[in-house]
This record gives structure tokens, C-alpha cells and sequence, in this order.
């Protein structure tokens, strides 16, 4: 698919901003990005300008797995266990969730909800399927195409790509 131009509207300066190069344009790793650039601006705007997505991930893995460990929870929610330590003690810190040392092993921290945590995330959860179905509508992509799979395959995928040797 090929964007037009954007002219007529002004950047920096007096000068119309260019179109986008063909060559960003056929990149995926570009479409990519600015999908999750597009998506993050929405969240703010329309679900929660303080919860960030990898919170709501977090809340929403501790809800369906509770008193599982939190370096196991930073795999199933796509987070380095240093963010995710880093990311629980924000949460931790506004009463969302509560951690506590593992009973086997002082090192693991053991994670669930709290009552604030559960209200929190069911207000937040009805907001972000709002924000879903807003951005699918008016596409043009089919109802039978399933793009969350889409892009879970892609993620996968592109995953193991950033580890192997392209040579």
C-alpha cells in the first residue's frame, strides 16, 4: 500500500512536510513502529494517561496467575526481569499489587492483587476494549482476520530473528 504525500501541511518552518520515503514505507520494522507509536498516544488518550501498557500486562498476568513469581510473570508478559522488578515496585508502591518473599526461596517474590489492583484493572481492562475495537474499526480489514494472532506470530517471529545470525 502506498501512503500520498502529505502536502499542504506545515512542519518546521515554511516548508510542506515531505512524504514519507518508499523504502521506510515497505519496511515492516517502520510500519512497526509507528503502529506502536499510534498506539501508545491512544492508550493515553483513551484508557489511562498513568497505567502504562506494560503495567496493564502486569496486572492482568498477576490476576490470571496469582501468587506465581514475578520472574516468571516477566517472561509470560515480554519483560527483561529487570524492568519487570523495577515495574512491580511501581505497582507495589500505588497498592496495586503486592509481593511477598517466597516461603522455598527468599530471592523469589510472589505477586497478586489487591483489592485496589482488582478495581483498577477492571476499570482499565473495560476502557482498553473499548480502545481495541476503535482500532479496528473503519480498516477495512476482514472481521474472519484474527490480528492479534497476526501479531503475536509476527512478534515470535521477529523475536527469534533479533537472535539469530543473518549472515
Amino acid at each position: 500500500m502506498v501512503e500520498q504525500a502529505r502536502t499542504g501541511r506545515r512542519g518546521r518552518g515554511d516548508a510542506a512536510t515531505p512524504a514519507r520515503p518508499a523504502d521506510l514505507l515497505a519496511a515492516p520494522g517502520y510500519g512497526a513502529r509507528r503502529l506502536y507509536q499510534a498506539y501508545l498516544a491512544a492508550w493515553t488518550r483513551h484508557v489511562d494517561p498513568v497505567l502504562t501498557g506494560p503495567q496493564f500486562a502486569v496486572l492482568t498476568a498477576v490476576r490470571d496467575y496469582p501468587d506465581s513469581d514475578q520472574s516468571s510473570l516477566a517472561e509470560a508478559v515480554a519483560l527483561d526481569t529487570s524492568t519487570m522488578a523495577d515495574l512491580c515496585r511501581r505497582l507495589e508502591r500505588r497498592d496495586l499489587i503486592r509481593r511477598v518473599e517466597s516461603p522455598r526461596d527468599a530471592r523469589r517474590k510472589l505477586l497478586s492483587l489487591t483489592e485496589e489492583g482488582k478495581a483498577a484493572l477492571a476499570r482499565v481492562n473495560r476502557r482498553a476494549r473499548r480502545l481495541d475495537k476503535a482500532l479496528l474499526a473503519g480498516t477495512g480489514v476482514p472481521d474472519g482476520l484474527d490480528i492479534a494472532a497476526l501479531l503475536t506470530t509476527l512478534s515470535a517471529h521477529w523475536e527469534s530473528v533479533a537472535t539469530d545470525d543473518l549472515r
